[in-house]
């Protein structure tokens, strides 16, 4: 059976932080954004934000570098239920190093694990819902 390729472990410090930020009692929309330092090799926490929006996220992440977002959002439910579910988001912007986008995809399956998220969204899933193309008549032109 092959192991997930792992490039970077999580540094301890951000570990301790996401398990913090799991367990917020703030009901605030919040994110933790986290990059790869790659000299250590570990992933490191990049910046810590409250009372974002996904729009204002989405302009706070490098346009030609990925990032890590773990964020928290107020969900209302139609059943007049509100829940505060934790996402993963990896960001791979066009125009990456390969390198990097190497190191990133490499890290993320630790990354997930070790913060016990559940909830993985990609930005290509994103794009979906914003730009909604058929996908499958794109692959056969590609």
């Amino acid at each position: 059976m092959s192991e997930s390729l792992v490039v970077c472990d999580v540094a301890e410090d951000l570990v301790e932080k996401l398990r913090k930020f799991r367990f917020r009692k703030e009901t605030n929309n919040a994110a933790i954004i986290m990059k790869i330092d790659k000299d250590k090799r570990l992933v490191v926490l990049d910046e810590e934000l409250e009372g974002i929006s996904p729009d204002e996220l989405k302009d706070e992440l490098p346009e030609r570098q990925p990032r890590f977002i773990v964020y928290s959002y107020k969900y209302q439910h139609d059943d007049g239920r509100v829940s505060y579910p934790l996402c993963f988001i990896f960001s791979s912007p066009v125009g990456c190093k390969p390198e990097q986008q190497m190191m990133y995809a490499g890290s993320k399956n630790k990354l997930v694990q070790t913060a016990e998220l559940t909830k993985v969204v990609f930005i290509f899933d994103l794009l979906r819902q914003y730009f909604p193309l058929d996908y499958k008549a794109i692959a056969k032109i590609v």
